[in-house]
């Protein structure tokens, strides 16, 4: 899907849905979308460090973060494919993530 692969020097992660390849990339204009939307981020932090993040709030970080959106994604399709594909397979993605809003590039 994505042409270029993930880069974790830009801290950027992968997620693979319906067998397709999405990076995420945390920036500065995705973070402020998915902090307008869910708060502050390091509240969000706090909530997925104490295993409080909603599936909803997930799937919100996440589609901030996309880098390339697929024409034919839509944010509920992501949710069901993060569903389908299970919380462990969208674990190492969030925890990347996270890992960026704390510490920065």
């Amino acid at each position: 899907m994505s042409g270029e692969p993930a880069n974790p020097v830009r801290g950027e992660a992968e997620l693979r849905v319906a067998g397709e390849r999405l990076v995420l990339r945390p920036s500065f204009a995705a973070l402020v979308a998915a902090e307008g939307e869910l708060g502050p981020l390091f509240a969000l932090v706090e909530r997925a460090a104490a295993g409080k993040l909603a599936l909803g709030e997930l799937v919100a970080l996440f589609w901030h973060c996309l880098r390339e959106r697929p024409e034919a994604l839509t944010r509920e399709a992501l949710g069901e494919a993060v569903v389908a594909g299970g919380l462990a397979a969208a674990t190492p993605a969030l925890r990347q993530l996270l890992a960026q809003i704390l510490g920065g590039r």
